[in-house]
């Protein structure tokens, strides 16, 4: 399987190896949100419940509000409700794609927080129209969407970022900084709960009338078309194959982020991944409990790798439940990294970094600070936009990569227990088990297309 292509898939420039664009980017113009109205971004929210619901008031204060999407009414009557005391005025739309055709010569900025399955075709077409786009996490629904999103973005030369939080914080570049001082030696291990895990057995539920307040075939979108029914809409999508991306893609980006910076996983062009325990699945549902290790060859000044990730800490091996009693960290989820000298530890949203026992971590000479620090995820790309920032999340070098990784654990799960995949990165394939490459993409409703 080895073609992708959106309009020749931009010729399938390889992003591992894409260059970071902050210097062509510091050219562009620059907006600032100071001064009168007019002179402020113009920005569109896509998705406003849910992780979405605190995005309107804030850009009604801050920045210009042009523009909310949501397919639920009440969704929509929330937002106004919330801007109310403003003097924000933005036009309403159940459809991102009517509102970009309209709007997008008055925007500036997307904001997207709208369910997996619509975080590219939303993204793709504010990029495609010259909008810097802020997407939450995961980034796209499949791998094809993923290395897209960071193609356009750097054919157009716009700012971009993904809403995994804990990226952006103090723990994550700590994280980074020990391990490149070399403060538990060689990291030949690293187990990463995800905490989380989304799936289950068997099809759907009977069909039901589609509530009123529901702009259904909008919510749908590019998925194949199904009838409403319990368990999907507002919150339960993240378990169905055809919207979601379980567990690994909900807080694996949060959860998985630190090791793919730290053990510099992006440099690696081959690896492969095998899912050692699940529990379930289905055609429509992802499994449960997944369990999956990576391993990584060589990176640069750093050793082979193997990375394990755990959907639920229950079903981490006896002998790793015991080292964390041994080591005692801080909290029961988390990443604890294996190295030659020691190991180190960090908490979900890369919080509470250190090196264990907490007794060497005293004794150790902090490292110095050498990543650039950017506040949170929506202020590193306004940051950006306006003050011409340097990025640390962007699409085509950090955040597509990343959810290209996370989401080869689904293939490998997909393959089933002990199906060691051997995975090319440039290609985004499977060299020992084409069959699988299916899933690196999908089949999209006509007008939707990515």
């Amino acid at each position: 399987m080895r073609t992708y292509s959106r309009r020749d898939v931009l010729r399938q420039a390889s992003l591992v190896a894409s260059a970071t664009v902050g210097a062509s980017l510091a050219r562009l113009p620059l907006l600032h949100a100071a001064g009168p109205a007019r002179e402020k971004l113009g920005v569109a929210v896509i998705g406003c419940g849910g992780q979405g619901k605190r995005l309107p008031l804030w850009m009604a204060r801050s920045r210009r509000l042009v523009a909310m999407v949501d397919i639920d009414d009440k969704a929509i009557a929330a937002a106004l409700e919330n801007i109310k005391d403003t003097d924000a005025k933005p036009k309403i739309y159940y459809d991102y794609r009517r509102m970009f055709d309209e709007c997008h010569k008055d925007l500036n900025v997307a904001l997207i927080a709208a369910p997996d399955h619509h975080h590219a075709p939303a993204a793709v077409r504010a990029m495609e129209r010259g909008l810097h786009t802020f997407s939450e996490k995961p980034l796209a629904h499949n791998i094809r969407e993923c290395r897209i999103l960071g193609e356009v973005a750097k054919k157009n030369k716009l700012f971009t970022a993904m809403g995994n939080q804990g990226h952006y914080g103090e723990g994550h570049h700590r994280l980074c900084e020990y391990i490149w001082a070399g403060a538990i030696g060689n990291v030949t291990e690293a187990h990463c709960i995800v905490d989380d895990s989304f799936g289950g057995y068997g099809g759907r539920p009977p069909s039901k009338p589609i509530p009123a307040h529901v702009h259904w075939n909008k919510w749908i979108g590019p998925a194949p078309y199904r009838d409403y029914h319990d368990n999907l809409h507002p919150e339960k999508w993240r378990k169905w194959r055809q919207f979601g991306t379980g567990g690994l893609g909900d807080m694996g980006c949060h959860n998985l982020d630190g090791a793919f910076d730290a053990l510099r996983l992006r440099q690696a062009s081959r690896y492969t991944v095998e899912c050692i325990h699940l529990k379930g699945g289905s055609h429509e549902m992802y499994p449960v409990n997944i369990v999956l290790r990576w391993e990584f060859p060589e990176r640069a000044d750093m050793p082979p790798v193997k990375v394990y990730a755990y959907e639920k800490v229950d079903d981490m091996p006896e002998y790793l439940r015991k080292l964390r009693r041994e080591l005692q960290p801080p909290s029961r989820v988390g990443t604890i990294l294996i190295g030659d000298k020691g190991y180190m530890y960090t908490g979900s949203f890369c919080l509470d970094t250190r090196i264990l026992p907490v007794k060497k971590h005293r004794e150790y000479s902090p490292p110095l600070k050498t990543l650039p620090r950017t506040g949170g995820a929506l202020d590193e790309i306004f940051d950006a936009v306006e003050k011409g920032r340097s990025l640390t999340n962007d699409f085509t070098t950090t955040s597509g990569p990343l959810t290209e990784w996370i989401l080869t654990g689904h293939l490998a799960a997909f393959a089933g227990v002990g199906k060691k995949l051997e995975w090319d990165v440039k290609k985004m394939e499977c060299t020992n088990y084409p069959a699988i490459n299916r899933y690196v993409c999908r089949t999209y409703r006509k007008g939707w297309e990515v």
